[in-house]
């Protein structure tokens, strides 16, 4: 008997702990619970229902940071712009100036005076982020990269991105130049709302020029069903950005990730942010800053 009992004793503990256990997992979830690759002073992020503008979830979301390559969406709403009024065709020819091919990489490496089709500008602004091409849209355009910039800056208001100023056209380096998260979530919706017969454009993860294969680097596209663009950004400053769409099952969704430490965390980031929203239920999502030891509840 006592040996029986003592038996009993510990599988009815084992029980409670199974149960106590139970109980924690369902009071706090592990999807709940992300670790965020990134420092605190640059880290921002927001999660967006993009049929009702709904914010799904935010992190320093109006906090300034640096757009980078992000930019570059701003320089194609343009560009689009000026393809649905008529003023260029993709066909049109954008000529290349001295100071565009002077522009550090990423880019396409042109010879001043060459010039590249509408098209193909889009194209390597999308997957290569080409930097020339992004200067040679701009004094296309507006007659100089500084006038262009003071036009993305002054469309920026229109559409009601607040808090952005843009200097140049391509996101390289320059501390006049910011931006927020919640702000890249706005023109990531604006793009495919006024402009879905191009927004197709996002989605591309290759193209061909001069007879080569151009790569790019959003490697979200074809990793998550349903992701379908749009654009990646980094400079040292920033950090790894990027501004993802998700568009499946009568679910439209943007996510923006700034700050990340490494592309790839940055795309885990990004996906494991996408699949919180997508999955049913809600609550206060713990962050936790692994480089510092630090937490925060959203």
């Amino acid at each position: 008997m006592p040996i029986l009992s003592l038996l009993a004793r510990r599988s009815l503990a084992a029980l409670l702990v199974l149960v106590f256990l139970a109980g924690c997992t369902a009071a706090t979830p592990p999807e709940r619970v992300l670790a965020v690759p990134a420092p605190p002073q640059k880290y921002a992020a927001i999660v967006v229902d993009a049929r009702t503008g709904k914010t799904l979830f935010e992190a320093n979301s109006t906090q300034p940071r640096y757009p980078a390559s992000l930019t570059k969406m701003m320089t194609l709403y343009l560009l689009f712009e000026a393809l649905e009024s008529g003023r260029v065709t993709r066909d049109t020819q954008i000529p290349v100036s001295a100071h565009a091919a002077s522009q550090p990489p990423t880019k396409l490496r042109f010879k001043p005076g060459e010039t590249i089709d509408v098209d193909s500008a889009i194209r390597a602004l999308v997957v290569k982020s080409a930097n020339d091409v992004a200067v040679a849209v701009g004094e296309y355009l507006a007659g100089s990269e500084e006038a262009f910039a003071a036009a993305m800056t002054d469309k920026a208001r229109r559409i009601g991105m607040r808090a952005t100023v843009f200097r140049n056209a391509s996101g390289l380096p320059d501390d006049g130049q910011h931006t927020t998260a919640r702000d890249m979530a706005v023109l990531g919706m604006a793009l495919r709302k006024h402009f879905p017969q191009y927004y197709s454009y996002f989605s591309a993860t290759d193209f061909m020029f001069r007879g080569r294969l151009v790569r790019g680097h959003n490697d979200m596209l074809g990793r998550v069903r349903g992701v379908d663009g749009i654009k990646t950004g980094y400079i040292r400053a920033s950090g790894f950005n990027i501004v993802t769409s998700y568009n499946a099952d009568g679910r439209q969704i943007v996510v923006v990730v700034m700050g990340a430490d490494s592309a790839r965390q940055r795309n885990d980031h990004a996906e494991a942010l996408l699949q919180r929203a997508l999955s049913p239920g809600g609550g206060r999502t713990e962050l936790v800053f692994s480089d510092q030891g630090t937490a925060a509840a959203y």
